[in-house]
């Protein structure tokens, strides 16, 4: 872990956001609620909201935050052909909480796939990333709001197996 003992707490906020991209007719099912797991939308933002409080215990190295907030808010966005999840988290503390939104965004639609999974095979979770973050030394940033995600590049195998490479 980064030693963050020396760094003066300050109020820090960040913001996360993913899409899960849907058949129409998924996004209707959802909208009417009926679905066979129940209501997608309550059920997926309570699953973001609980891994965002832990985080720490998710992702080596991270530091255990007390937050002051963490919102999720899942919206059926038609036009983006799916879901837009974004995780909102706050803190006044040492460090940022850039992490546990995206935490919070990620498994959101991990839980959203899940609960669509046996109606729409072609669910695809895209684009878990920051939108913002505030506080800190590093002060205020915002992504462009012009900017699309980077294509993947494609590259050799790489063979791993718990943090092994061979």
């Amino acid at each position: 872990m980064v030693d963050v003992s020396a760094k003066p707490p300050t109020a820090r906020r960040a913001v996360a956001e993913a899409l899960l991209e849907l058949e129409q007719e998924t996004i209707s099912l959802i909208v009417d609620g009926g679905l066979a797991k129940g209501d997608l939308m309550t059920v997926a933002e309570l699953a973001g909201v609980m891994a965002g409080k832990r985080t720490a215990e998710l992702i080596p190295l991270a530091h255990p935050i007390p937050l002051t907030d963490l919102q999720v808010e899942i919206k059926p966005d038609r036009a983006a052909g799916g879901l837009v999840i974004r995780a909102t988290a706050a803190t006044t503390g040492p460090t940022g909480v850039e992490m546990e939104a995206m935490v919070a965004a990620a498994i959101a639609g991990l839980t959203c796939y899940d609960m669509v999974k046996s109606v729409d095979r072609s669910a695809v979770l895209r684009d878990v990333r920051l939108v913002e973050k505030s506080g800190g030394r590093s002060g205020e940033w915002h992504r462009p709001a012009d900017s699309s995600p980077p294509q993947a590049q494609r590259r050799g195998p790489i063979r791993r197996s718990a943090g092994r490479q061979g």
